[in-house]
């Protein structure tokens, strides 16, 4: 293998989310670990969650991102403020930065200062918060874009303004609801590079995004989790659970371009997604 697992970055244990008395996910578990490619400076994790509308993806993103409360379980992330190497902390909302299908920007706004919003609870004095916006602009193709408002900015530009600003107020995790939802082939190519450029920031950005699309799910991700209705004792539950994880990494198709394994991968994908 030309890859190894290091410290556990995201660890999730017996995630349970109801809304009044009805369970919308149920006995969700994973851990998601730091992986340093042997052959490469920088890689991020890339994780794809997928799943037939309505089985509680936007729900497990939600409790993911401190935006509901889990019923029961816990959610914890590597604390980066820590000096100890393996210190965790339960997730609160701001931990992890979320961009939805929308891009939602403040509309008063220009891009430079919405940017510097996000930097306010940082120990970065005036001149380090603009260096560091000018940094990011200019990595992220935004060079133009400093003085402009969400309304004069294309979807791609928002898109990335969106990332870079939860990047900015988050630790490293960005989740991301269906970011390639109603793209043409242009647009989709647009968030192909983001998450490039998400890949080379930092080893530890853990990219977590859903989609529907699942042949860009396999080509995309090194790890595919598939929420659905578990069947439990030959009988089908109305909750989401994880039921099935594909580890590209470990099946050796991670990182390539998109061949015949791929292809086999989707298919099996697919046919688990119909069961569930």
């Amino acid at each position: 293998m030309n890859f190894e697992f290091k410290e556990t970055l995201l660890y999730v244990e017996n995630l349970s989310v109801a809304y009044d008395d009805t369970i919308i996910i149920k006995d969700i578990n994973l851990i998601e670990k730091d992986v340093v490619r042997l052959d490469h400076d920088c890689t991020s994790q890339v994780i794809a969650i997928v799943g037939r509308s309505g089985r509680g993806k936007s729900t497990f993103f939600k409790a993911l991102t401190g935006l509901v409360h889990p019923k029961s379980g816990k959610i914890l992330i590597k604390d980066f403020n820590s000096t100890e190497a393996a210190a965790a902390k339960e997730i609160k909302e701001g931990d992890i930065g979320f961009v939805d299908q929308k891009y939602t920007l403040f509309r008063h706004k220009t891009v430079l200062q919405t940017l510097k919003f996000a930097l306010r609870k940082t120990d970065l004095n005036e001149s380090e918060k603009e260096e560091k916006i000018k940094e990011y602009l200019h990595k992220w193709g935004l060079d133009t874009c400093g003085d402009k408002y969400p309304n004069e900015l294309s979807g791609g530009q928002r898109q990335r303004t969106a990332i870079i600003e939860q990047l900015f107020s988050s630790d490293q995790f960005i989740v991301m609801d269906e970011p390639f939802s109603g793209l043409d082939v242009g647009n989709i190519q647009e968030v192909k590079k983001s998450f490039d450029l998400l890949n080379t920031t930092s080893e530890y950005n853990t990219v977590i995004f859903s989609t529907h699309d699942i042949e860009l799910a396999v080509e995309l991700a090194q790890t595919i989790y598939v929420i659905g209705y578990p069947t439990i004792n030959g009988e089908k539950q109305n909750y989401g659970s994880i039921v099935a994880k594909y580890d590209l990494r470990e099946m050796g198709i991670a990182w390539q371009e998109y061949g015949e394994e791929h292809l086999k991968l989707t298919k099996e994908i697919i046919n688990q997604m119909m069961l569930s």
